[in-house]
């Protein structure tokens, strides 16, 4: 059955991937034929802000939703959040799917569509998630901090449950580091 979208995508960076991001990409995946996941930031790792690789989130989506979404890494350009960056996420979408987005799924209060306003014609319909489940990456990088896997676990997928381990000690090991290159 076709749904009412064609390509859905979602940008973000899943410093950690937790329930907020999932209602987003299920909302995506119930609406749209294809969903694309870019993960911004996906040059960083080894900080606070960023302590995973693109690989190990590019895991992580996969553990919950296998290939049900395509998921691409998008490097930081170094402009901020405006139609600079919004040129640099189309062209990145049109260079992996061969087409312009026809939903664009956000969790941010901001609006996306911004991005595209130096695009004339283009039009992207934006879907905002409003946030319903009150928790941000922050918290759950400290949760691993804290080796609180009780209520990281409230938050997160139970297929993510064997990493607590894994992905904390990753955390652990960059929780000083401070200095980002690209936030």
């Amino acid at each position: 059955m076709k749904k009412a979208f064609g390509l859905g995508v979602l940008v973000g960076r899943f410093q950690t991937l937790h329930s907020g991001h999932e209602m987003m990409i299920d909302t995506a995946l119930k609406l749209c034929d294809e969903v694309g996941v870019f993960v911004g930031s996906s040059q960083e790792s080894g900080t606070y802000k960023n302590p995973f690789s693109y690989e190990q989130r590019e895991m992580l989506l996969r553990k919950i939703y296998g290939e049900k979404i395509s998921v691409y890494p998008l490097p930081d350009i170094g402009v901020g959040n405006n139609s600079l960056w919004g040129d640099y996420v189309l062209e990145n979408i049109v260079e992996r799917f061969g087409k312009n987005p026809d939903l664009l799924v956000s969790g941010k209060e901001g609006r996306r569509s911004s991005w595209f306003g130096s695009l004339d014609g283009l039009k992207v319909c934006e879907l905002y998630i409003p946030k319903t489940i009150d928790i941000s990456a922050s918290e759950m990088r400290d949760y691993f901090i804290n080796g609180d896997f009780e209520n990281w676990k409230k938050y997160t997928n139970p297929a993510l449950w064997d990493e607590f381990s894994k992905l904390g000690n990753i955390v652990n090991a960059c929780k000083d580091v401070l200095k980002t290159d690209s936030i």
